[in-house]
């Protein structure tokens, strides 16, 4: 079973340094830790007594690792699905916040279990997701992880200015597709001509 600190170290690489692309809505980050993160948490880095940009790029690999386990981990009770699960979701749930739960809940209602669609991770959740592991035994993740590659094609389909983020400019799978398909087996990963398929409306 691979340890909470090597999911978060992994999405930590997946993240990379510092970024502030003006097309990302999630602002500036570093190692995926936004700048809206360190204001709620209050860090004050440099100890200048405000959070700004400089506290962001102060920000190292190990503060990074604790905020994800606690905040993005711990809180959100990933902890209670099946391990199977338990990367993918956290993986989304930085990139996405509470909307990566939501997405189960969804998957896990398609599945016939009954689950309240509220972002939160209680005993019905973690009990539906537990019994749709045991039913979809080895299955369960790659549906999960279908879903999310889904999800970011439709959010594509519905925010134009989005779109950079699941195709790149030479056609391509973006960062957010190749991101859902590293957590899905290679059977069910599009084929680049079903990804350009699948975004030529775009065009």
């Amino acid at each position: 079973m691979k340890s909470i600190e090597a999911m978060a170290d992994a999405i930590i690489q997946r993240e990379g340094g510092f970024s502030d692309n003006p097309g990302d809505p999630g602002g500036a980050t570093r190692f995926g830790v936004t700048l809206a993160t360190l204001r709620r948490l209050g860090l004050d880095l440099t100890g200048d007594g405000k959070v700004d940009r400089r506290d962001l790029r102060k920000l190292d690999r190990k503060t990074a690792r604790d905020i994800f386990i606690r905040d993005y981990y711990l809180r959100p009770r990933i902890d209670l699905l099946p391990e199977e699960l338990r990367e993918n979701v956290f993986d989304m749930y930085v990139n996405s916040g509470a909307q990566a739960v939501r997405l189960l809940q969804r998957l896990l209602g398609d599945m016939g279990h009954r689950v309240k669609v509220d972002g939160l991770i209680g005993p019905q959740t973690a009990r539906a997701a537990r019994l749709a592991a045991e039913e979809a035994r080895g299955v369960i993740g790659d549906a999960y992880g279908i879903a999310r590659r889904n999800y970011y094609y439709a959010l594509a389909d519905r925010r134009p200015r989005l779109r950079r983020f699941a195709r790149r400019r030479d056609g391509g799978k973006g960062g957010w597709i190749r991101r859902a398909e590293s957590f899905i087996s290679p059977k069910y990963r599009l084929s680049d001509a079903e990804h350009a398929r699948r975004v030529a409306a775009w065009a």
